[in-house]
């Protein structure tokens, strides 16, 4: 059961989801969330969820926080896609040092932050820290944000690689590049990052060697067992959710539209007592709701462990993204089936089902998404061989 501030939350974002829904075709044109859909997700506590409470955020249950975000998607793709990535970084943030912690939100716990984790930018240590330059790419909801957290490779000075680290760098030290123009999540404003040789303290890095053990020394501070779950579970779950939620939504709208719909093609029959269309539907809702089961039972299981004081077994978090990727694909597999079954008034602009149909399908390219690679080592720890936990 929710926390009383989760719930409210909670309520707060079930009453938005009708003007988030009217607004989903300006965000497509505008090709960024409208402003005021950020204000208002604001207003209602949506992106100090996973805050800590000595920042006025919320340290709420994980599992709030996707509710939350699968029912923002259920309204617009777009809007549940950023809100969930910008929405989870205070939970990372949590974990950096406390002056990192409070240059972000020591003035304005209000602060949000975009990111874009794979290395393809350049580190070079430095005294008391590292030389960042590079660009990256798919920064969604980064107009929104004041900071960026950015993967990166570390190099010493002979060029050879010595660690991958989040670095967290100031709106003033970046340059967000307008070149988001893509056939789903068209609303995200997903644009790129570019740096060019910026200092960034030592204390406002992290390294993925420390989360993929479940560490960061803003532990010290933060003391709650949500920050000692796994960082590949929790983001990997925030990129599944949204399109759990357009599933949900695509299903709500293809109910009420075969209810309406009368099928000319076969001598008028109304679509409402076809019965392939009613198995149709029973196999897309069982997707769906075994994708969200799955999806929150894991977590729940991670937690359990940690409650206990125990160490989360590597085979489980394997078993998170194995679960993760195929949740990502029932849902998929679910709004295929929907649209498919739809008709051709599902194909016209405005519906939900058309735009469920691509963003769904632009979600599933995301790396937290490649199911062969997420199986495969699943499969190998199944078989004992050796699988790096820093990656799961």
């Amino acid at each position: 059961m929710a926390s009383s501030q989760s719930q409210a939350v909670l309520d707060g974002v079930r009453d938005l989801l009708p003007s988030i829904r009217e607004r989903a075709d300006e965000a497509e044109r505008l090709r960024v969330v409208p402003e005021a859909s950020v204000k208002e997700l604001d207003e209602v506590g949506f992106f100090k969820m996973l805050q800590p409470q000595r920042f006025d955020g919320h340290e709420a249950d994980p599992i709030d926080f996707y509710t939350a975000v699968r029912d923002i998607a259920g309204a617009c793709g777009s809007t549940g896609w950023m809100s969930a990535v910008v929405g989870v970084h205070p939970w990372q943030v949590a974990l950096f040092s406390d002056e990192a912690q409070q240059a972000v939100w020591g003035s304005d716990t209000s602060t949000r932050l975009s990111s874009s984790y794979a290395p393809t930018g350049k580190a070079v240590l430095t005294d008391g820290g590292f030389t960042l330059s590079g660009k990256w790419s798919f920064s969604s909801g980064c107009d929104h944000c004041s900071w960026v957290l950015l993967g990166g490779l570390v190099f010493n000075e002979d060029g050879q690689v010595v660690d991958f680290r989040t670095f967290m760098v100031p709106r003033e030290k970046y340059t967000i590049v307008d070149v988001w123009h893509m056939v789903g999540l068209k609303g995200t404003g997903s644009n790129d990052i570019l740096v060019e040789d910026v200092f960034v303290p030592e204390a406002f890095t992290l390294s993925m060697g420390d989360t993929g053990r479940c560490f960061g020394p803003g532990q010290e501070q933060n003391t709650s067992d949500l920050y000692k779950l796994p960082f590949h579970s929790i983001f990997t779950g925030t990129i599944t959710t949204p399109i759990i939620g357009m599933a949900m939504g695509a299903y709500a709208e293809h109910v009420e539209m075969q209810q309406k719909r009368t099928r000319a093609a076969y001598l008028g029959e109304k679509a409402s007592l076809d019965p392939f269309a009613a198995v149709r539907i029973a196999r897309a809702s069982s997707e769906i709701d075994a994708a969200w089961a799955l999806l929150t039972n894991n977590i729940r299981e991670e937690q359990a462990h940690v409650e206990r004081g125990e160490k989360i077994p590597l085979g489980l978090r394997l078993k998170v993204r194995r679960d993760q990727v195929i949740g990502s694909q029932r849902a998929i597999d679910a709004i295929d089936q929907l649209f498919e079954a739809s008709g051709g008034r599902a194909l016209a602009e405005g519906t939900y089902l058309q735009r469920a149909w691509r963003d769904a399908h632009a979600g599933r390219v995301h790396a937290a998404n490649d199911p062969e690679r997420a199986l495969q080592m699943y499969g190998a720890h199944e078989f004992g061989h050796k699988v790096d936990p820093g990656m799961y």
